[in-house]
């Protein structure tokens, strides 16, 4: 499977740490992230690729959102 590169709005704390808040699907559709369950550095197992794993609920489902490089993208 793919990546699909997304837009995230995120807020940065003082200690640096970073906490998405919403993404943007590719189709303009805006979605509220509604928990982070979890964060580690992990690869993508689908997508390719290494970088922050964020666990976070989006309408009460379960999504792996990651960072890489400044670049936010789901698997899919």
């Amino acid at each position: 499977m793919a990546k699909t590169f997304v837009t995230v709005t995120a807020v940065h704390d003082a200690e640096g740490k970073t906490k998405p808040l919403a993404l943007v699907w590719t189709n303009g559709k805006q979605y509220e992230i509604d928990r982070v369950t979890d964060v580690r550095q992990a690869p993508s197992l689908r997508g390719g690729g290494l970088g922050m794993r964020y666990t976070v609920k989006v309408r009460g489902k379960e999504v792996y959102l990651f960072e890489d490089e400044g670049r936010w993208f789901v698997e899919g």
